[in-house]
């Protein structure tokens, strides 16, 4: 079976987001879903630097706004910026790209 054309995929949004405490990733994963529960939400990288939890989280383009709302309005986060590709996104945070497993 043919895989849909570009055109036709959801269209997606990547959020650089700061968690002001550190914590794992089961940590912020349920925080994200408490705060807006979304099939389209996903936490893909989640990095501690100099002492600050950095983390990209995958959106679709239609609730982009929404979520970004809803975040500023918890204390435990701050959306820092938003793009619709990854790279940018990591670039922006300072967050080294992984290693390719092979």
């Amino acid at each position: 079976m043919a895989h849909p054309s570009k055109a036709k995929r959801p269209k997606r949004r990547w959020v650089g987001i700061h968690v002001r405490d550190e914590m794992g990733r089961v940590q912020v994963n349920s925080i994200l879903e408490n705060i807006f529960p979304s099939d389209s939400l996903k936490l893909y990288d989640l990095q501690i630097i100099n002492g600050k939890c950095y983390g990209i989280v995958r959106i679709n383009l239609s609730e982009v706004s929404d979520f970004l709302v809803k975040c500023e309005t918890d204390p435990r986060l701050q959306t820092i910026t938003t793009s619709g590709k990854i790279r940018l996104v990591r670039e922006r945070l300072e967050i080294p790209h992984p290693k390719v497993r092979r």
